[in-house]
């Protein structure tokens, strides 16, 4: 007999997706366009395959027999998003009826299951409208959000107890504004920290909003990828790089969602590089009276960096990266699909860090999974065995367990993801779900995984 890992009673088992990734229907019932609906229409060969949002997953015209489903994996919660252009089709002003109702229908599908529903408001699609109008870079688009997050705790806030303000905050205006892989395609890290400033504030005034209706049990969070940053060595030179980027990565978004200030040594370094944000005084008071109530916590994988080996250029634009070197270190694991790093102690390590560091504020880990391409090598009668994802779960969920073990006020646990959904830039390159997705017939096949999920669920937790 293996060791038993159980969870504590109540623990969240469900998975994770949003709006854009699943709904489809990105034209029908009045949806505005969002972001990535005009630039799939702009330049379609920018998608892995040229598949673009319009279908996705069809969750809009699937969610019956979707969340019958997730059901049936053990689901006891699940988290999506609501589709701002599709709610209020322009950003501002009129709502569009025949969202209210889908959202409705949605969440009371969810709870007729026994599906807790997690809903989260932003997870990258700016409404088009408002990105013309500048997107986060204009702070009227901080209070249109204010006023969308307030009509969303309006029209559902009494079915919804789970209220997330951002998924992964830092990647529009990472992505967005500084790499340039995300529309709007810009590099320009001043402009970045801006979107990036201007996000925490919109949460703020969102959490604001949150406190005033007084919604009873509700609580109100943030989702964040955090990185365990690791550096190569303690050689002083290593430490500072990884001082630097744990600044940029992890507590530029942490420390004002949880303690509501920003650290002294971020703001100093963006001042001795000319790149603080643009701010107004009563800012600083709003951040530091709207903090979250629980932190979802995305990991997949850690950062490894070093000193830099060379001075950066000076003719180029400014970056994170002139301040560190990634290191990839000797005989690290990878997921060669994603060319990510397998490194499973790593969600141990943040947990801790939030139990140490950030009051132990109640937290779960919201995303955490495995994509691999071109799964259909793996079907035997039918059905994927993808036995490597369930060892990879597994592996993180040991982690999950010793920091609980260790006094880590850790929740749940949510796969990414339900079903192979779409993502941003790869479509349905690399497949994540515990179902199948055939793209032709949209049929759902529950894999090897999912039927393991569901003994997870119903034992609260695993022997190996």
């Amino acid at each position: 007999m293996g060791k038993e890992y159980k969870f504590p009673d109540g623990f969240w088992w469900g998975s994770a997706s949003s709006a854009p990734q699943m709904e489809g229907a990105s034209n029908e019932d009045g949806k505005g366009m969002n972001i990535y609906d005009y630039w799939y229409a702009k330049e379609p060969e920018r998608f892995y395959n040229k598949v673009g949002p319009d279908v996705a997953t069809d969750f809009y015209h699937r969610y019956k027999e979707d969340i019958k489903l997730m059901k049936e994996i053990g689901h006891n919660s699940f988290r999506t998003s609501i589709s701002w252009s599709r709610l209020i089709p322009n950003g501002v002003g009129e709502i569009n009826e025949k969202a209210v109702d889908f959202y409705n229908n949605v969440i009371d599908e969810m709870i007729a299951n026994g599906i807790e529903p997690f809903i989260n408001l932003f997870h990258f699609d700016m409404p088009l409208e408002l990105q013309k109008k500048g997107g986060w870079e204009n702070r009227d688009v901080v209070e249109a959000y204010a006023n969308y997050a307030k009509t969303c705790f309006e029209l559902f806030g009494n079915k919804v107890k789970m209220w997330f303000t951002f998924n992964e905050p830092i990647v529009p205006a990472a992505e967005g504004y500084l790499y340039g892989v995300h529309y709007p395609n810009i590099v320009d890290f001043k402009r970045a920290i801006q979107v990036a400033y201007n996000t925490v504030l919109a949460q703020a005034k969102a959490i604001k909003a949150f406190r005033e209706l007084k919604i009873k049990d509700a609580k109100i969070g943030v989702i964040l990828n955090l990185y365990p940053i690791y550096p190569r060595s303690n050689h002083p030179a290593d430490l500072k790089a990884a001082k630097i980027a744990d600044l940029l990565f992890n507590r530029s978004f942490l420390d004002p969602s949880i303690k509501g200030e920003y650290p002294t040594e971020l703001i100093e370094l963006l001042e001795e590089y000319n790149l603080l944000p643009f701010v107004e005084k009563e800012d600083k008071e709003l951040i530091k009276n709207n903090v979250i109530d629980i932190l979802g916590v995305n990991y997949y994988q850690p950062k490894r960096v070093k000193a830099k080996e060379h001075l950066p250029n000076p003719h180029s634009p400014i970056m994170p990266e002139w301040f560190f070197d990634y290191y990839e270190m000797p005989g690290r694991r990878m997921n060669v699909y994603r060319g990510w790093e397998i490194y499973e102690k790593g969600i141990y390590d943040v947990l801790m860090r939030i139990k140490n560091e950030y009051g132990n504020i109640p937290c779960f880990v919201s995303e955490n999974g495995m994509g691999v391409q071109d799964e259909e090598r793996f079907i035997k009668n039918g059905i994927i065995q993808d036995d490597y994802r369930i060892e990879f779960i597994k592996e993180h969920l040991k982690w999950v367990h010793k920091a609980i073990e260790e006094g880590c006020n850790v929740k749940g646990y949510h796969v990414w993801t339900f079903i192979d959904n779409w993502s941003w830039i790869n479509a349905f390159k690399n497949r994540y779900g515990l179902v199948s997705l055939d793209l032709k017939t949209l049929k759902r096949t529950i894999k090897k995984s999912g039927y393991w999920y569901k003994e997870l669920s119903q034992n609260n937790g695993f022997v190996d």
